[in-house]
């Protein structure tokens, strides 16, 4: 054989084996990519919102193309995904469309929604979904202008907002255009390379035009992300800041316009002021009053259990409505959930709405809140039903309500739909607590137990703001219906005067005594709260049991309800009959009574309590008929959270 014919084989040969061995070593580079992707993001999801199906189509296209790189998303409708275990998630990639007027395809509004809230909601944190990574893809019409896909941008807008961290920069995919299959396979391939490491590096994320591979750029979001850290606020705004900030000249006329000042009077509710509420998750009736779904009512339609006035009192979360007659306050609280977005004022200065108008408005807007609640995964269909005829009315969202000249016109409406009533009041407008109609159940806040630290917590407007608070516990004692004192309890501020607490108590001789630990709301320039202020439950339950003991019998700790932090005192001689509690309420023996015209009092429409709900059992106040769902929250605190 020719030693040239010898050479070329084993040339050959050798360049097979190259080939081979290269093979098989490219093949095993994909095999670990996609072992480490696989590690790195447990169960990664890839969720479509979808109307016309478009949306599904390309977010199948995209899984195809994932799958084929070895990288195993599950692919979720978002109709079966509930938003709440985002927080437990370390990837999600999210194919969606805009539907009419900016607004989510209906399927999806809760989902969307639940993201809103949460960033607008200062009980959670701002690292919730500090945990996931994110990319948005977004699918919408350029014939909309400034609603172009919208509801892609506010999904990545709020998923920032509350920690998590977007891989890839959000793509608007344009309807009008064409092309869509080809763009998201290019975006995906970006994401692919994020994914594989390829691309992200020294906390900057590509992105960029995606058709022109050499056309990319890069966003460092470094900066986003030590602001979260740092605790920054999320454009809240503190109506004590809003001197010289507020609507243009062109704004305020059109608002004239539209009828925001009439008789000389303004509107309560300024622009300024109605942006920062419905970005809560308020619904505003007319000019100076608002309606607001309760998380609780959405966690009793989906059977996740009711709120502490459950366990106490026996309403039913679910068909409970929480609203105000008057979104203006006279005290700016540290501990105020919605940071002074609302008003303040000593007296009713604004245009005044009819009171039939504001309860069949504030029906018919919550109504429609729960007929959005439809779909949404675990809603119990008897309990949506139910929930469309509300039986309680929770008088207590951000404002005095008391301050509203025609209250008990609006009590009236109120009870003559059988709708029962629980009014909050601020105690600093004693001559309305006198002239208040007869209600289910009148609360008081009693926030501090001197002087000083009332004016530390509550920051009252009044100068007179102690008389105004001693002379409204003095009023409560002569309400012949159920009476409460609300005791929100701040470490650090007002948690430790038991003595004090207990010299209030002879004043309005309350039926009820409310001890919860403070909600945290998140710090600002107008609050330093920090999730060191908040009071554990044994806390709570510690400070509760020593106000009964010094009552020396007088109260003693009736219930509890440990998901929220709060416990119930109650008057023994009323509410303890045969060693059994009775602070649980016959509804419809109370409407009875307020229909007779004749006087009542707290005893003649008292119902006895479920054992589970007594202090000290088991379930700890959390209904045994319900499925107790756990929440992880992510507040920046060196304690760890317990809910």
């Amino acid at each position: 054989m020719a030693p040239s014919f010898l050479a070329s084989r084993v040339t050959l040969l050798a360049l097979l084996s190259a080939t081979t061995f290269y093979c098989l070593y490219k093949s095993r580079r994909l095999k670990l990519a996609s072992r480490e992707v696989a590690f790195a993001f447990r169960n990664p999801k890839l969720i479509y919102i979808t109307q016309t199906g478009t949306s599904r189509t390309l977010a199948y296209r995209l899984h195809k193309l994932l799958v084929s790189k070895g990288l195993i998303f599950d692919l979720v409708d978002v109709k079966d995904y509930e938003p709440e275990d985002l927080s437990k998630e370390t990837l999600v990639v999210i194919v969606s469309s805009t539907w009419e007027d900016g607004k989510p395809p209906p399927i999806a509004k809760f989902f969307v929604d639940w993201i809103e809230e949460s960033v607008n909601d200062f009980r959670v944190g701002a690292l919730l979904l500090s945990k996931c990574k994110f990319a948005v893809f977004g699918v919408g019409s350029g014939a909309y202008e400034e609603k172009f896909n919208a509801v892609a941008k506010g999904i990545s807008k709020n998923m920032k907002a509350l920690g998590a961290n977007e891989v890839v920069q959000l793509w608007e995919g344009d309807v009008d255009g064409g092309g869509l299959g080809k763009t998201i396979e290019a975006w995906g391939e970006k994401l692919i390379g994020v994914l594989k490491g390829g691309v992200q590096e020294n906390g900057l994320v590509a992105c960029g035009a995606l058709e022109d591979e050499s056309d990319s750029e890069y966003v460092d979001v470094s900066d986003d992300e030590e602001s979260l850290e740092n605790g920054e606020e999320l454009e809240v705004i503190d109506l004590e800041d809003l001197a010289g900030k507020g609507p243009s000249r062109k704004s305020r006329n059109v608002a004239e316009v539209n009828g925001a000042k009439t008789d000389g009077k303004k509107e309560m509710v300024t622009p300024v002021i109605r942006k920062n509420l419905e970005k809560q998750g308020y619904k505003i009736i007319g000019s100076h009053s608002g309606v607001k779904l309760c998380r609780w009512t959405k966690s009793q339609l989906r059977g996740r259990g009711g709120c502490y006035k459950h366990s106490f009192y026996g309403i039913e979360s679910h068909r409970c409505m929480e609203a105000t007659p008057s979104l203006a306050c006279a005290n700016k609280c540290v501990f105020c959930w919605r940071h002074h977005t609302n008003p303040v004022g000593k007296s009713w200065q604004w245009k005044m709405d009819d009171p039939l108008e504001i309860v069949n408005t504030a029906i018919d807007l919550h109504t429609k809140m729960i007929k959005q609640m439809k779909g949404v995964p675990g809603v119990v269909e008897e309990r949506l039903s139910e929930g469309l005829l509300p039986r309680h009315c929770a008088l207590s969202l951000v404002g005095e309500p008391i301050m509203y000249p025609e209250i008990n016109s609006l009590v009236d409406e109120l009870h003559r739909r059988r709708i029962s009533t629980f009014l909050v009041t601020n105690a600093q407008f004693p001559d309305k607590i006198k002239l208040l109609k007869p209600i289910t159940q009148l609360y008081v806040s009693v926030d501090a137990a001197t002087k000083d630290s009332l004016k530390a917590v509550d920051r009252p407007l009044f100068g007179d703001f102690w008389e105004r608070f001693l002379d409204s516990l003095t009023a409560l004692r002569e309400k012949c219906q159920r009476t409460v004192y609300r005791l929100t309890l701040v470490k650090g501020w007002n948690a430790d005067d038991v003595d004090g607490y207990f010299k209030l108590l002879s004043l309005g001789k309350p039926d009820f005594i409310e001890i919860k630990g403070v909600t945290y709301c998140g710090s600002t320039a107008t609050s330093k709260l920090t999730m060191e202020n908040v009071p554990w439950h044994s806390d709570v339950k510690a400070f509760s049991e020593a106000v009964a003991l010094k009552s020396e019998g007088v109260y003693e700790v009736a219930c509890e309800h440990e998901h929220s932090c709060c416990v119930l005192l109650a008057r023994v001689d009323k509410f303890k009959i045969n060693n059994q509690w009775f602070t649980w309420i016959d509804y419809e023996k109370f409407h009875d009574l307020v229909a007779s015209g004749e006087p009542f009092n707290s005893s003649d429409y008292m119902a006895p309590t479920p054992a589970w709900a007594v202090y000290g059992a088991v379930e700890g106040g959390f209904d045994p008929q319900q499925a107790r769902f756990r929440k992880e929250r992510n507040h920046k605190s060196n304690r760890q959270s317990t809910t």
